[in-house]
């Protein structure tokens, strides 16, 4: 699974400070180009507010205060992939898009990433590994993504620093993810319903500012990132423009903005 070149031709991403349905839209539309193209394409973007994210069967409806996230102009979105909530805000993303006749298996595919992902974060400093195995994976309830790590998610010292989930459909996967930058997952149960507890604190994730003693731009990491895709998958690893994307990307939009899907479970 490690030898070079078992995913196709990369192209190389970084796009603009987008909303969450734009962010989300790109994603599938990338998805759907890969198995068209077979092209795999690595990006790095941001948000251009706050937004929680959902996963795909994360229960929601009902559980988050949707006035608690307007006044605090919170936007919501639910992600095409698995997984529980983030709070997209001081955090960067990653996503990949790929072909899956060569990829290899979910498991096979996801350690791969990995290794790029650990990879790039050793460029900017930070000694980063896949967290080990530690039972059942946690189920998508309400509990935050960044609340403990799921096995292979990446940890530094000990806590997460990396979320990330794959989803596959008709010939190509995504799998993204996101690195915080700084701690404000902490917030996510002032967004919900349920009177908190104690035992409902957040453990505390690691973070790039943290970790580092600083904020790296998302310039930085993007090019820490594609580094390592140069470095380990393909040498000869393309930038590629939003724009060849862009028309695609709308026709998916009101996808991600329709609330029927945002608080369908």
């Amino acid at each position: 699974m490690h030898s070079r070149r078992s995913f196709s031709r990369w192209r190389l991403l970084l796009a603009p400070p987008r909303s969450g349905a734009e962010n989300m839209a790109r994603d599938t539309a990338l998805q759907t180009r890969a198995a068209r193209s077979g092209e795999t394409v690595f990006s790095i973007y941001s948000w251009t507010r706050p937004t929680l994210s959902l996963g795909r069967h994360q229960p929601a409806s009902g559980l988050y205060d949707i006035e608690k996230l307007r006044s605090a102009n919170v936007d919501v979105v639910r992600r095409q992939t698995g997984g529980r909530a983030i709070l997209h805000d001081h955090e960067i993303t990653y996503s990949v898009t790929a072909p899956v006749n060569e990829a290899g298996s979910l498991r096979q595919t996801y350690s791969r990433i990995n290794r790029i992902l650990v990879d790039g974060l050793g460029r900017l400093g930070v000694e980063a590994a896949p967290a080990a195995p530690v039972g059942r994976a946690p189920a998508p309830g309400i509990r935050p993504c960044f609340d403990s790590p799921g096995e292979g998610e990446l940890v530094a010292r000990g806590r997460k620093l990396v979320g990330s989930a794959q989803w596959r459909n008709e010939g190509a996967l995504l799998q993204h993810g996101s690195i915080l930058v700084d701690d404000d997952q902490s917030s996510l149960p002032a967004f919900t319903t349920i009177p908190a507890s104690p035992r409902d604190a957040i453990s505390q994730p690691s973070t790039l500012r943290t970790l580092l003693g600083r904020s790296p731009e998302i310039d930085e990491v993007a090019s820490a990132m594609f580094d390592a895709v140069l470095s380990l998958e393909d040498g000869e690893a393309t930038e590629m423009a939003e724009e060849e994307i862009r028309a695609e990307t709308a026709r998916h939009v009101p996808y991600f903005l329709d609330e029927g899907w945002t608080w369908v479970r």
